[in-house]
C-alpha cells in the first residue's frame, strides 16, 4: 500500500530513517510523511514510534496500514482507533507509541486460512491469482481513499470510503476464490 501511493503521489521512498525506508513531500499542499518499516512486521513498533516521536507526530495524524485476516481478501476498513486484534504487528505499534490506541488505520482485508491451514503459514504464502487481482484493486482503491483523507479529512472520507467497502464486501462474499 505505502508503495502504491508513494508512486501515485511521486514520493521516492529511498531514505532510511528510523529503521524505516523514508520519504516526504506534498499532496497538494498538504505535507506528508511516509515510512515503510524494514524491521519484521512483528516489530513495526520499533520503527513508527520512533519515527512518531522524532517528527513530533500527533498520533491522530499517523496512518498505520495493515493486513487483516478478519476482513475478506481485497476489502479495506478506514478506522480511527482501536485495539490490536491479535496483529502482533499492531501490537508493537501500540506498544511503541506508549500504549496509545488513538490512531488510524487502514486495514487490509485478506481473507481468512481455507480449511484447518496454518494462519502463519497463510500469511507467509504468495497469493493466487484470484487474490491478487482483489489486493491490486484494493491497493487502488486505498490510494483514492488516502488520498480522500489527506483532500477531505478524516471523518468524511471514513464515512464516504466504509460505506463504499460495505458494498464491496458483500460482493466479494458472492465470488468463488
Amino acid at each position: 500500500m505505502i508503495d502504491a501511493f508513494a508512486e501515485s503521489v511521486g514520493i521516492p521512498m529511498d531514505t532510511p530513517h528510523c529503521k524505516a525506508l523514508f520519504g516526504k513531500g506534498f499532496v497538494g499542499d498538504i505535507p506528508v510523511f511516509l515510512a515503510k518499516p524494514q524491521t519484521y512486521m512483528n516489530l513495526s513498533g520499533e520503527s513508527t514510534g520512533p519515527m512518531a516521536a522524532y517528527y513530533k507526530l500527533p498520533l491522530n495524524h499517523v496512518l498505520v496500514f495493515h493486513d487483516d485476516l478478519n476482513l475478506p481478501c481485497g476489502v479495506l476498513r478506514l478506522n480511527d482507533k482501536g485495539g490490536h486484534g491479535s496483529h502482533k504487528g499492531l501490537k508493537s505499534v501500540i506498544y511503541h507509541f506508549r500504549g496509545n490506541r488513538e490512531f488510524p488505520r487502514l486495514r487490509i482485508g485478506i481473507g481468512r486460512p481455507p480449511g484447518q491451514m496454518d494462519p502463519k503459514a497463510f500469511l507467509l504464502q504468495k497469493f493466487n491469482v484470484t487474490a491478487r487481482q482483489r489486493i491490486d484493486e484494493a491497493l487502488q482503491e486505498g490510494v483514492d481513499a488516502l488520498k480522500l483523507l489527506l483532500s477531505q479529512g478524516y471523518d468524511e472520507s471514513a464515512k464516504r470510503f466504509n460505506k463504499e467497502q460495505k458494498y464491496k464486501h458483500l460482493r466479494v462474499q458472492t465470488l468463488p476464490v
